[in-house]
């Protein structure tokens, strides 16, 4: 009779001096520490929701960290005893079993949690290793995504998920890595916002305070008359150079109303946190030849905004090197030579025009949500001189590049620990973590 052996396998990277401590072995999840449900206590009932125990639902996790949780919501003693919701123990791991299967945090402090969820109290293994590693499991928790409406796993699913765990030292040594990475992550996620809230600052300072004496069609002002007609911060060589002044967007605006031929990439400019638009490219890329005049063109330095959402900022430059198309709904110009078209693009993006557009806007319900091209063209608004738009789009541009640096640095460093993840983890790689 043949006797029995243990599952043991080893990860692909290990640090040296784990190097002859043997292999891991595997253990089911359901025999690594005890589960805990959760519900949602009635909202119709105010003093359930006016206690002191944490709730959390799945919104409160976040996709990128394991130790990011936002406690924002508490219920009562009386909405626990009166609800499926359940007291989960320190020290576990909040797992998302549902409505967005795959994330998860570590807890530290006893919380309450949605149905959402399917919640893990090791006992033995060290807390955050184990989240590390069920995080670098997420495709395989997918696998076992089920049901129609509503897709997820069960408690009897994920019990049987199969871990393969080092010695505990080895665990703990793993965790401070990747903790320690998650950790630089963070210290340049702060620096990003902080370069963010730079740019927003330096673009309060750079034009003239919101509102900036916009004129409408028949020369008033959109805005308080005591709006300033120079910008609080201005460079040494052009303090002396005056107000800035009003110019009628026709005069230098011309529009591009050019449909498309043959294949070009297809764009859409979208609105991003409610003001700041974009123009990304769709996955399915290129125009086919039949649909005649149903995409407009579009080519370097056009601008493209959309009439129903100009009021929320949908205005975009394409400052690409190829031509691309866009729906035949967006209205489609370029500036001439007059006027930098990358300080155009920062001012008529700014909050203060942002205002205008909603001002101008009316009519009918449907129509409210609009504003016309030729009502665009009539606005006259503020400018400083072509040296000094040159020079205030220089310096945001400058801004822009640091930004970009960054989020790619931070980019950069997610793709190094997912990277590390794969490696540390026996099974990871196969599962693309």
């Amino acid at each position: 009779m043949s006797k029995q052996t243990t599952k043991t396998l080893v990860p692909k990277l290990r640090f040296p001096e784990f190097w002859d401590a043997g292999a891991w072995e595997v253990k089911k999840l359901g025999e690594i520490g005890e589960f805990t449900g959760g519900g949602t206590p009635s909202k119709n009932n105010e003093s359930y929701w006016s206690g002191s125990i944490p709730w959390i639902s799945s919104s409160d996790i976040s996709e990128d960290s394991v130790s990011k949780i936002k406690i924002s919501r508490f219920i009562s003693k009386e909405a626990l005893k009166k609800s499926a919701t359940k007291l989960v123990p320190e020290n576990s791991i909040l797992l998302v079993s549902r409505v967005g299967v795959g994330k998860l945090a570590f807890s530290r402090k006893l919380v309450c949690t949605s149905q959402d969820f399917t919640n893990l109290t090791p006992q033995n293994e060290d807390l955050i290793f184990l989240a590390y590693y069920l995080k670098s499991l997420g495709k395989k928790l997918l696998e076992y995504s089920q049901g129609m409406a509503i897709k997820g796993f069960t408690k009897e699913d994920v019990s049987k998920l199969e871990l393969y765990i080092p010695p505990f030292k080895e665990q703990q040594k793993i965790a401070d890595c990747l903790s320690s990475l998650d950790e630089l992550i963070a210290a340049h996620s702060k620096k990003l916002e902080a370069l963010q809230s730079w740019k927003k600052g330096l673009m309060q300072n750079l034009f003239p305070a919101e509102g900036n004496d916009c004129k409408d069609a028949g020369g008033r002002a959109t805005q308080d008359a005591k709006a300033e007609t120079v910008p609080a911060l201005r460079f040494p060589e052009f303090q002396d150079a005056g107000e800035w002044k009003f110019r009628r967007l026709a005069k230098f605006i011309k529009e591009r109303n050019q449909f498309s031929k043959g294949k070009l990439p297809l764009y859409s400019l979208t609105i991003e946190d409610g003001v700041s638009p974009k123009t990304e490219r769709y996955e399915r890329s290129f125009l086919v030849n039949n649909e005649k005049n149903a995409y407009k063109l579009v080519k370097l330095d056009d601008f493209a905004y959309n009439p129903m959402n100009l009021r929320f900022g949908a205005i975009g430059r394409h400052s690409g090197s190829e031509q691309v198309a866009v729906s035949k709904y967006y209205n489609i110009f370029y500036c001439d030579k007059s006027v930098d078209s990358r300080f155009c693009e920062v001012y008529f993006r700014s909050p203060g025009m942002i205002v205008h557009y909603d001002n101008v806007a009316a009519g009918s319900l449907i129509e409210k949500r609009r504003v016309h091209f030729n009502e665009f063209l009539k606005f006259d608004i503020r400018f400083p001189t072509l040296e000094e738009q040159q020079k205030i789009a220089d310096c945001l541009s400058s801004v822009d590049e640091l930004i970009t640096a960054q989020a790619q640095k931070i980019e950069d460093l997610k793709a190094h620990k997912k990277g590390l993840m794969q490696q540390l983890f026996p099974g990871a790689e196969a599962m693309g973590a």
